[in-house]
C-alpha cells in the first residue's frame, strides 16, 4: 500500500469549498443520499459484503446530524448504531478491541460506529491514561482489525473525521446552553475537554497519519457540505462493487 501523505489538520479548511453555495448542492444531495440507499439495499439483499463506517470528531462536530440525514434512506433491518460510550467493568476485564469486534458488521450488514475503537487512543492518550507505548501497540491493533475486515469479511471502511474549526465549536456548544430545543444536548464535560483542544489534535493527526485504511477528512463548518461529502465519498466507493440483486438459479 503506498504511503499516503501527512496530514496536518490546521492546513486543512473546516468549510465549504470556495465557490460552492448550499442551494446548488441540496439537490445532488438529496439524490446522492437516495442512491445510497439503493446501494445499501443492493448490498443487503446480495450479502456479499459489509460497511463500517466510523465517525469521529471533537464534541459538537455534527455526528449526530450526519447519521439522521445521510442514512436516512438505508434499509432499517440491514443499518446497525454503535456509540462506544466509558466501558463496562466487563468490557474493562478484556482487551481493549473485544468491545468492538463483536459488533463489525456481518455480509449485508452496514454498521455505523458514532464514535469508535479509536476514543481508546485519543481520550486516553490526551488525560494520559497510557503512554505512548501503548499508543502505538493499540494502533498497531487497531490496524490489524481494520485490515482483517477488509480481506476477510469483504467489509469496505469508511473513517470520517469530522472536521470542525475550534470557533464553530464554540458556537455550537454555546447554541446548546441559549437554545431550549438544544439544552439536552448540553453536557459540562464538552466545555472540559474543549481546555484539551490542542493535544486532542495532536492525537487525531497521529492516529489519521498512523492508519493503513485511509481517513477522510470531512469540512463540517457548513452542515450542509458535510452531508454531501459523505454522501458522495460513500456513493462512489460502493459503485465500484457492482453489486447485483440475487437471481433463481437456472435448471
Amino acid at each position: 500500500m503506498a504511503k499516503q501523505p501527512t496530514v496536518i489538520l490546521s492546513e486543512i479548511s473546516t468549510e465549504a469549498p470556495k465557490g460552492i453555495k448550499k442551494d446548488d448542492l441540496k439537490a445532488e444531495t438529496e439524490k446522492l443520499v437516495k442512491r445510497l440507499g439503493e446501494l445499501h439495499h443492493l448490498m443487503y439483499a446480495e450479502g456479499k459484503h459489509s460497511v463500517l463506517v466510523i465517525f469521529q470528531g471533537m464534541d459538537a462536530s455534527g455526528t449526530d446530524g450526519a447519521v439522521r440525514n445521510v442514512f436516512r434512506d438505508c434499509t432499517i433491518a440491514g443499518l446497525d448504531l454503535v456509540s462506544f460510550k466509558k466501558p463496562t467493568e466487563e468490557e474493562f476485564a478484556h482487551d481493549f478491541l473485544w468491545r468492538v469486534h463483536r459488533w463489525v458488521p456481518q455480509k449485508g450488514m452496514l454498521t455505523i460506529f458514532n464514535r469508535s475503537h479509536y476514543e481508546d487512543i485519543l481520550i486516553q492518550r490526551v488525560h494520559n491514561w497510557i503512554d505512548m507505548e501503548r499508543v502505538k501497540k493499540r494502533m498497531a491493533a487497531i490496524n490489524a482489525l481494520e485490515e482483517l475486515l477488509e480481506f476477510d469479511n469483504n467489509t469496505v471502511i469508511f473513517k470520517f473525521y469530522m472536521h470542525i474549526s475550534k470557533e464553530e465549536q464554540e458556537e455550537q456548544l454555546q447554541q446548546r446552553l441559549d437554545d431550549p430545543t438544544k439544552f439536552w444536548k448540553h453536557n459540562d464535560g464538552d466545555w472540559e475537554e474543549r481546555k484539551h483542544w490542542d493535544a486532542y489534535m495532536e492525537a487525531y493527526e497521529y492516529a489519521i497519519n498512523a492508519s493503513s485504511v485511509p481517513w477522510h477528512i470531512c469540512p463540517v463548518d457548513n452542515r450542509w457540505y458535510r452531508d454531501y461529502f459523505i454522501a458522495k465519498t460513500m456513493v462512489e466507493a460502493l459503485e465500484k462493487l457492482n453489486m447485483q440483486l440475487p437471481v433463481p438459479e437456472k435448471k
